[in-house]
């Protein structure tokens, strides 16, 4: 029997799946010189800011209920391993992202984006489970932290901290400083919330109808992250194949 799921969760992760298709819409018809939208700054920035966040934020709370479920069925070290092997698949997918951009956007290719960061967040998480209500302050920590990595110019070496050469630009990049402590803070509300991994507030059990083409959604996350920017770019290809030809070769 699979683990219950929380609808409530797979709601909020639906949600930011479709903001993230929003944006990336805008986005690709920007990039593409098909419409000129401004996505650096305003409504378009924040939505992306949002949607990245929200991602993250689940990371944390779906880790604790997970963890918190695993931990009395596995030996330390199978408990271990579940985690490192998430990890790295995850962060594999992100591999994948890096060689397609690199070949179709070299200038601005993604060598550290989300899916980088979130198999390298599953593979620490477990280092951070046993601080509970004390990640808030470890992630509040992370956040001011980040913000003065970022400041500061370095090495490529140190792209995954946060700290990059001033000349530096990507399609998506998710360092650990600041975006893990988003991560801790989700952390801190799993433990609250989903103690034991069992939902300790009171909300509805069955799903609401309402609820259910997000959760959808929610339950495939990954999966849509893969498939929609192709499924995009073909629908602009259709539209307007001069931008997309004229862009990407």
């Amino acid at each position: 029997m699979s683990a219950e799921r929380y609808w409530e969760i797979d709601l909020v992760r639906g949600i930011a799946v479709v903001t993230m298709i929003i944006f990336h819409s805008a986005f690709d018809l920007s990039f593409l010189g098909v419409l000129p939208l401004n996505v650096s700054s305003g409504f378009l920035r924040m939505l992306a800011y949002l949607t990245a966040s929200t991602f993250i934020f689940i990371v944390g709370v779906s880790f604790t209920i997970s963890y918190a479920r695993a931990a009395p069925q596995l030996t330390r070290r199978d408990l271990a391993l579940k985690y490192i092997r998430r990890g790295l698949k995850i962060f594999s997918l992100g591999l994948v992202i890096t060689v397609i951009t690199r070949v179709l956007v070299p200038s601005v290719y993604i060598v550290f984006g989300i899916l980088h960061f979130i198999g390298i967040s599953i593979l620490l998480a477990p280092l951070f489970v046993r601080f509970g209500a004390r990640n808030l302050i470890l992630g509040i920590a992370c956040i001011i932290a980040g913000y003065i990595t970022n400041a500061v110019p370095g090495p490529w070496l140190l792209l995954w901290l946060g700290v990059h050469p001033a000349s530096f630009a990507s399609l998506d990049y998710v360092p650990l400083l600041p975006w893990f402590g988003l991560v801790l803070i989700g952390m801190t509300c799993g433990f609250f919330f989903y103690p034991d991994g069992q939902r300790r507030f009171s909300i509805r059990a069955a799903e609401p109808v309402y609820a259910r083409p997000f959760s959808i959604l929610g339950r495939h996350s990954l999966l849509i992250y893969f498939l929609h920017q192709p499924l995009l770019i073909l629908v602009i290809a259709v539209l307007a194949p001069g931008a997309v030809s004229g862009s990407l070769w």
